[in-house]
């Protein structure tokens, strides 16, 4: 995990809000009939209307907290839907735990 990338992407206000939103994605998020928060995540239209910015905007946040691991993208049919990465949120804990 690159730490210079993980706090680059958590610098932003709304890639915070980003992450939080999707630890608790029905509370945050409209019911999707065509896709399970649990197993592919949020649409990126969901997560664009939520933010009130540009699809463009949300796409560059949603790539940096991808590369910087923290977030999974799953392509279903013409949408790609996103969810927290696990793995890279535990890699996180153990960097702010023993590093820092």
């Amino acid at each position: 995990m690159d730490r210079v990338k993980v706090f680059k992407a958590l610098s932003n206000q709304t890639r915070l809000d980003i992450l939080n939103w999707l630890k608790a994605p029905a509370e945050h998020f409209p019911h999707q009939s065509n896709a399970d928060f649990e197993v592919v995540g949020v649409c990126v239209g969901q997560i664009q209307a939520k933010t009130g910015l540009s699809q463009s905007t949300v796409s560059e946040y949603l790539s940096i907290l991808q590369r910087a691991d923290l977030v999974i993208a799953s392509r279903v049919g013409q949408w790609t839907y996103y969810k927290r990465n696990k793995i890279g949120l535990e890699n996180l804990s153990k960097i702010v735990n023993t590093e820092l």
